[in-house]
């Protein structure tokens, strides 16, 4: 599936994030070439960002715990935001697991500091004129959490390949933020964060970038 024209590349790395500004009908695709990497997506909507995309709408939304290729992601007033376009990855995501953060790092035995998506999420947001007070529940992309009959969670390396890439279509203009997970010490990301990459069509000079 082709982007839209004026292809911008970014590469996100390791343990970090970015974000870019999406035209409404324009599309952005997160890939990761060396495979194995989960990606934190966050959307947010107006000058503002006061609205979000949301996890927990979204599957009421769809009635599934992730949308289909041609289904939507809406936001926490229930407007559509994002299109899923195409997945050309085993189709394994999530979007049932919060954001890592320093609690979650703690618990998991880390003294000092660790990086996080819901503190790379804040850092990126910040430049762009909005603190984060509550984190929003990411898009988790290439994360693979399924869910047994006796509604266990199991934590699975993610099975995506080098090139494993999922493209989504802006409904509306909005500002995409994606982590590349850091996540070292539950084996989602096999062990090693490693970096990813957007891209995406700008939709007029100065899009939003960091």
């Amino acid at each position: 599936m082709q982007l839209n024209s004026l292809i911008e590349r970014v590469e996100i790395p390791a343990r970090q994030a970015r974000s870019v500004r999406v035209g409404a009908g324009r599309r952005v695709r997160v890939t990761t070439e060396t495979g194995g990497q989960v990606g934190d997506l966050f959307a947010f909507t107006g000058d503002d960002l006061a609205e979000h995309l949301s996890a927990a709408h979204t599957r009421a939304h769809v009635g599934r715990l992730f949308p289909a290729v041609g289904e939507q992601f809406v936001t926490d007033l229930r407007e559509p935001i994002l299109t899923l376009i195409e997945d050309a990855s085993p189709g394994r995501h999530d979007m049932l697991i919060p954001a890592c953060d320093p609690a979650r790092y703690r618990a998991l035995g880390v003294v000092g500091a660790h990086a996080s998506c819901a503190e790379n999420l804040r850092r990126v947001a910040g430049p762009l004129g909005r603190e984060i007070d509550v984190v929003p529940q990411p898009v988790n992309v290439f994360m693979d959490i399924p869910v047994d009959q006796e509604g266990d969670l199991a934590w699975l390396r993610s099975p995506a390949a080098a090139g494993a890439s999922i493209t989504f279509e802006a409904v509306r203009e909005c500002v995409v933020i994606v982590s590349a997970c850091p996540q070292d010490l539950v084996d989602i990301n096999g062990g090693t964060p490693k970096p990813l990459v957007l891209e995406y069509a700008a939709h007029m000079e100065g899009s939003v970038r960091s």
